[in-house]
């Protein structure tokens, strides 16, 4: 294959894909790993299958190359193939993976977490976000002997397993008695929080969720002023909360740890949880998590106390050595070379770009830019102003036609100004049909098949 081809895939048939596409829906149920990398999530006949990544590109297997955001659903945000992450995991793979006791790969993998995220005393491994969060909840529920966890409400995921998704719309075969002892609060009401907790006096073992909302730094316009002000105050009125109802506080920092900065949400504003969840930035790709917090806490799911032992986590994956050697290079070159600041001035770059964009073809009220500069989306809005699948699924097209793979505008750092300028012009050129469809009042002449799916749904 020409890695360097650049045909305009959205113009065209993608057989190869297509045909892989079939392939993985007979094998696989969803046809992908992960839900949000569905070909529902794509135009139809438009999900590319990917054949390898280098940077900030992707080639698929019919050829094409794409610039991509969202890398491995915001996990390699280094850029694929990074060379510090792969060459530390090869010089780890010639000394074996995986022991029947420890590797002294673990020490100095805890060493360099708690080094980077000193708000925390304590650090587990695992090899996905659920495993920990989970852990977090079983955690806090033996620690304070209650039985109900409050989740962010505004906040789309937390785990697959059944305290979490029993609250979405694909809860079958979730029993409704586990469900029940989930109850949700919103974001950015410390209000409506307390009540909840007051309510629910005695019973709710923790609060759980994103520090920081990722669609948008805090409720109202994004950038307004004082917006991180507001999530500092918001953040260290939850903590007095909790303190007061007797309950633990969990930050979710799947999204915010690195993008926010090296220590997550909780380094930025500085307000400290009582445990705290880590993953998809950490391993740049390679499967690693963390749950973390405060020693008295974890230790109960240790060997040094004298209450009820907790079954914390227990996995035969979890400690992997290349897998932690790829965490230890990716914390090292966040740190030593301001790969935080790089991803902000990226975003910022590209927001202006596209806001630009949409507004000089007059859509600017209909394709909006939200979130940090680090952790950007989109919404994509019909003539009324309302979400829409069917104008989201034209936008997709036409980026697609350009050679720009985008679910979101989330950046990885192996972007340069090249890829920004040449997805800005996509993004002008995609606008322009944007609004022959407004104009129209009907996107679908240029959908080219059914409209894209949200993720949860109860029907598939």
């Amino acid at each position: 294959m020409d890695t360097e081809a650049t045909k305009t895939p959205g113009e065209f048939p993608l057989p190869r894909s297509q045909q892989a596409n079939e392939r993985l829906h007979s094998l696989i149920p969803g046809g992908a790993h992960t839900y949000a990398k569905g070909d529902d999530q794509y135009p139809e006949n438009l999900a590319p299958v990917i054949s390898h990544g280098r940077g900030a590109h992707v080639w698929d297997i019919d050829g094409n190359r794409y610039i991509e955001y969202g890398s491995g659903l915001r996990s390699v945000s280094l850029g694929h193939a990074h060379p510090r992450v792969t060459e530390a995991v090869r010089r780890q793979l010639d000394r074996g993976s995986n022991f029947v006791r420890p590797s002294i790969v673990e020490v100095e993998a805890a060493e360099r977490f708690l080094a980077t995220v000193p708000t925390a005393e304590m650090v587990k491994f695992a090899k996905n976000g659920s495993d920990v969060t989970t852990a977090a909840v079983r955690l806090a529920r033996a620690a304070t002997g209650r039985p109900r966890v409050a989740v962010c409400e505004d906040h789309p995921f937390f785990s697959v397993d059944d305290w979490f998704i029993g609250t979405t719309p694909m809860s079958a075969g979730i029993p409704a008695a586990t469900t029940e002892l989930t109850v949700s609060f919103p974001y950015g009401d410390l209000a409506a929080t307390d009540e909840l907790l007051s309510r629910y006096q005695g019973e709710i073992a923790c609060l759980i969720l994103e520090p920081a909302a990722h669609a948008q730094p805090f409720p109202g316009s994004p950038g307004r002023p004082g917006t991180e002000d507001l999530t500092a105050a918001y953040l260290a009125g939850l903590r007095e909360l909790a303190d007061r109802h007797g309950c633990v506080l969990v930050f979710d920092e799947m999204i915010t740890g690195l993008r926010w900065s090296e220590a997550g949400a909780q380094g930025l504003y500085g307000v400290v949880p009582d445990l705290s969840t880590f993953g998809k930035a950490l391993g740049n790709g390679f499967a690693v998590s963390a749950l973390a917090g405060r020693r008295a806490l974890m230790e109960r799911g240790g060997l040094r106390h004298s209450h009820d032992r907790v079954f914390l986590l227990s996995t035969t994956h979890g400690a992997e050595t290349h897998a932690l050697a790829a965490a230890m290079a990716v914390l090292t070159t966040y740190v030593e070379e301001g790969i935080t600041a790089r991803l902000h001035a990226l975003g910022e770059r590209l927001a202006a770009g596209v806001r630009e964009a949409a507004a000089g073809m007059g859509v600017g009220d209909h394709l909006v830019v939200r979130g940090r500069a680090s952790n950007l989306v989109f919404a994509t809005l019909d003539e009324n102003g309302r979400p829409s699948q069917e104008y989201r699924t034209l936008f997709l097209r036409r980026l697609l036609a350009g050679g720009v793979l985008a679910p979101s505008f989330v950046v990885s750092s192996a972007l340069d100004d090249t890829d920004i300028e040449r997805t800005v012009e996509t993004v002008a050129r995609a606008c322009a049909v944007y609004r022959k469809a407004l104009d129209a009042a009907d996107p679908t002449p240029w959908l080219g098949g059914r409209p894209v799916k949200p993720v949860f749904r109860r029907r598939a």
